[in-house]
């Protein structure tokens, strides 16, 4: 049998819909899921339910995070959030934490998942990094690689793709700044931003700044391996 996989959607500021770009759904059954979008439930019970049915858990992208959630006030360059989506995916990472199931977080997704364990993140890189940065909302097509991440070596992210130096897209102004326990930093973009990070204690839990279902649609196969290293996970 495949492994169910729990995608967590974006809902607009109206909250009239819920939504999932169609290149995370087809990521995750070229490599072997079936995804199954959630809906945003917040009682323990539920949770609970979700976390114990589901083999893994796949975090999209989307808004931009509430800051309190970090300890911070909103910066002037915080852009929309949506609370109900916050509360729902922190506390369900951390259920799937608790007993040890993979999760795959991708852009938004990667800072859900060190917000979960206490890490901290820029609410806007430009204006909160005082050195000069690349460019990270591209203009080139979604599924080109637009600058390059230096991987650690050693790393999940490492053992995954084979790579040491990947080529990337880029889609964000927020991004992780501290990671929280038992994390650890798996890649960073030239400019020092984070762009990976990953459980060292847990056996998949990883996190991609970056958007990889747009560079599979792309037909990019390191990013492709991602996601199988992730379906495989799930598959135990």
């Amino acid at each position: 049998m495949r492994p169910i996989i729990g995608v967590t959607p974006s809902m607009e500021i109206s909250q009239v819909k819920y939504s999932v770009m169609n290149d995370n759904v087809k990521a995750i059954l070229q490599a072997g899921g079936i995804p199954v979008i959630l809906p945003y439930l917040t009682s323990d019970a539920d949770l609970e339910q979700i976390a114990n049915q589901i083999d893994g858990l796949y975090a999209t992208g989307g808004d931009d995070i509430d800051p309190t959630l970090f300890g911070e006030e909103p910066h002037p360059k915080l852009g929309a959030i949506i609370p109900v989506r916050d509360q729902f995916e922190i506390a369900l990472a951390k259920k799937m934490l608790e007993i040890e199931k993979p999760i795959l977080g991708v852009c938004r997704g990667a800072q859900i998942l060190n917000i979960a364990v206490g890490g901290g993140m820029y609410q806007d890189i430009y204006a909160q990094i005082d050195r000069d940065l690349l460019q990270h909302s591209q203009k080139a097509p979604r599924g080109y690689g637009s600058h390059f991440v230096d991987v650690l070596e050693g790393s999940l992210l490492h053992q995954l793709t084979g790579m040491e130096k990947l080529r990337v897209n880029s889609y964000h102004h927020q991004a992780n700044r501290t990671v929280g326990i038992g994390f650890q930093i798996s890649g960073y973009a030239s400019d020092g931003v984070v762009e990976a990070v990953e459980s060292k204690v847990h056996r998949f839990v990883l996190g991609v700044q970056w958007h990889p279902e747009a560079m599979v649609a792309g037909a990019d196969d390191t990013s492709l391996k991602i996601y199988r290293g992730f379906i495989a996970a799930c598959d135990k």
